[in-house]
């Protein structure tokens, strides 16, 4: 079954990514009072690939250095050609960009990762930004294919098994948020109601205040 039709029918709990480390910044804490449990095969954001990577504007970043690095993130695949999942996933990471106010672009940042980079070139991925009325702190990312790939893989959108994984489509829906600064990771489905998806990437705040309930 792929990530996508797993996460659509799960409970809205916090959800593990395989190759992501969901660190407890609370240690000190029972384990079973964590809200981020250890997943089997633990992977430290600081190793996410540096790659390069483009905008929907034209500007180049290194992946971790600039964009992921001691920040509040939530990160999603799609591709412009996508008609069936990604038009009502973006949709509702619309209503995501507006609860976060003006807090997005300033301490929160929204990255939207390519399946198709060999056609979303970044005027490809401008049009598709300004279609919704995306804000600045949302980033549209294409690159080099290979470096896409790597992302994809390393960030945990991924299938074992290799038919299920070719169909990119497989690896759309699923919001990973996370704090670096904490090393704290988890996911949710993209299409869950939005007060849901607020309230879990509340845990992205250190601290009793969840400020994007």
């Amino acid at each position: 079954m792929s990530r996508r039709k797993l996460l659509a029918g799960l409970s809205l709990a916090p959800l593990g990514l395989a190759l992501t480390r969901l660190a407890a910044a609370n240690d000190d804490k029972p384990a079973a009072r964590r809200t981020w449990a250890e997943p089997s095969g633990t992977y430290a954001s600081r190793n996410y690939p540096n790659v390069e990577v483009i905008s929907h504007e034209g500007r180049k970043f290194h992946f971790y250095d600039d964009l992921i690095k001691d920040k509040m993130v939530l990160i999603n695949f799609f591709y412009a050609q996508c008609k069936e999942f990604c038009p009502p996933m973006t949709a509702n990471l619309v209503k995501v960009q507006e609860r976060l106010g003006e807090r997005l672009g300033r301490d929160i940042f929204m990255y939207s990762l390519t399946l198709d980079p060999r056609h979303d070139t970044p005027e490809v991925l401008h049009h598709y930004s300004m279609m919704y009325g995306t804000k600045p702190g949302w980033t549209f990312l294409t690159g080099k294919p290979e470096n896409l790939e790597s992302l994809r893989i390393k960030l945990g959108f991924r299938d074992l098994d290799p038919v299920e994984d070719a169909d990119r489509s497989n690896h759309t829906g699923v919001i990973l948020y996370g704090n670096d600064k904490l090393n704290r990771w988890s996911a949710c489905p993209a299409l869950a109601h939005i007060d849901e998806i607020m309230r879990q990437i509340s845990y992205l705040d250190p601290g009793p205040h969840k400020p994007f309930v």
